[in-house]
C-alpha cells in the first residue's frame, strides 16, 4: 500500500497493491495498519453507501458540521470518476485550496479526507459507481454544501462534459458567502475532534 499526502492537509491518496491472476483480481482499498499508519488512527467505520452516477454528474462539494464532522473514504468500484477535495476549515493553512485524483477500477486508489474537508466528484462515463466508508451515519441536519462551480475555488471540471448537477448542489453559496454566513468548520474545531480521538 502506497499512500500519499495531498496538497490539502489532512487528505491522502491510498494506492493498494492489486493481486491479479487468470481469474481476475484482489485488493484490499483499506487495511487498519497501513491507514493508521499514514493519518495517525483507525478509521471509524459508522456507515459505508455508494452511488450510481450518469457521465458529467457532478456531486459535492459535501461537508458536515464539526463536531462530529463526517471523515470519508472514497473508491470507485465501475466506471471512472474526478475526486476532489477542498479545505473548509476556517484557519487552516491551506483553507480554501483543493487537490484532486482520478478514481477508477484498474489502479483501485482511495481518497481519505478527515472531518471538516470537502467532498466532490464528476463521473467520467456513464455507471460510475462511488463508494464510500463514513465515520458518521449521514445525519441531514448537519450536511451541508458549497456551489462545486465557484469561481473563487476554480475546481477542476473538464470542460467537455454537460454537467448534471442537483438543485441542492446547484443552489449552494459559494465559499466566501458560506464564510460570512458562519456555516463552515473552524480549523481549532476540527484539531480538537483529532485531539479528543487521540
Amino acid at each position: 500500500m502506497k499512500v500519499r499526502e495531498l496538497a490539502v492537509s489532512g487528505a491522502y491518496e491510498f494506492s493498494p497493491d492489486v493481486h491479479r491472476d487468470e481469474r481476475g483480481a484482489f485488493v484490499a482499498h483499506y487495511t487498519e495498519s497501513a491507514f493508521s499508519a499514514a493519518v495517525g488512527h483507525p478509521l471509524r467505520l459508522g456507515q459505508n453507501h455508494h452511488s450510481v452516477s450518469r457521465r458529467g454528474t457532478v456531486r459535492g462539494v459535501h461537508y458536515a458540521d464539526v463536531p462530529p464532522g463526517q471523515a470519508k473514504m472514497v473508491t470507485c468500484v465501475g466506471g471512472e470518476l474526478l475526486d476532489v477535495v477542498v479545505d473548509l476549515r476556517v484557519g487552516s493553512p491551506t483553507f480554501g485550496r483543493w487537490d484532486s485524483v482520478r478514481l477508477d477500477p484498474v489502479s483501485y486508489r482511495a481518497v481519505y479526507l478527515e472531518e471538516g474537508l470537502g467532498h466532490a466528484f464528476i463521473a467520467l462515463r456513464d455507471d460510475t459507481v462511488a463508494a464510500y466508508l463514513n465515520s458518521e451515519e449521514y445525519n441531514p441536519g448537519a450536511e451541508h454544501e458549497i456551489d462545486p462551480f465557484d469561481p473563487a475555488l476554480g475546481l477542476p471540471w473538464p470542460k467537455d462534459l454537460e454537467y448534471l448537477v442537483s438543485a441542492r448542489d446547484r443552489n449552494a453559496p459559494g465559499l466566501a458567502e458560506a464564510e460570512r454566513a458562519g456555516l463552515l468548520p473552524s480549523y481549532e474545531a476540527c484539531r480538537a475532534l483529532h485531539t479528543r480521538r487521540g
